[in-house]
């Protein structure tokens, strides 16, 4: 099992998730983050403190496209380690439907 990021991510990305994460394994797009599927432990602390709830355990079902994504762009990605603010209007797109076909970005973000 690993944690997932999800479509609840774009566009807010809120980041205390990271801070929290005992192994760094998140990664940073230009609207949204990863996990690393093989660096997570699975610990699940970074899940509560998702404002967005965007971070689900790939073990739902549905998930599969968001483990492949997940997996693809960590990859890509620089890894991020340190909480940064979320964007100005974050709280704007919180539970908004249909992100990823309206703003998802394969656009590496800065990292650490």
């Amino acid at each position: 099992m690993t944690y997932v990021v999800t479509e609840a991510c774009i566009k807010c990305k809120f980041m205390d998730c990271v801070e929290v994460c005992p192994v760094d394994c998140f990664y940073e797009g230009e609207n949204m983050l990863v996990i690393n599927p093989s660096e997570c432990i699975d610990c699940g602390v970074c899940e509560p403190e998702c404002p967005a709830e965007a971070i689900l355990p790939d073990t739902e079902s549905g998930l599969e496209q968001w483990l492949e994504l997940n997996a693809k762009y960590s990859a890509e990605w620089p890894n991020l380690t340190a909480k940064k603010d979320a964007p100005a209007d974050a709280d704007e797109h919180k539970g908004e439907e249909g992100k990823f076909d309206k703003y998802f970005s394969a656009e590496p973000g800065e990292g650490d």
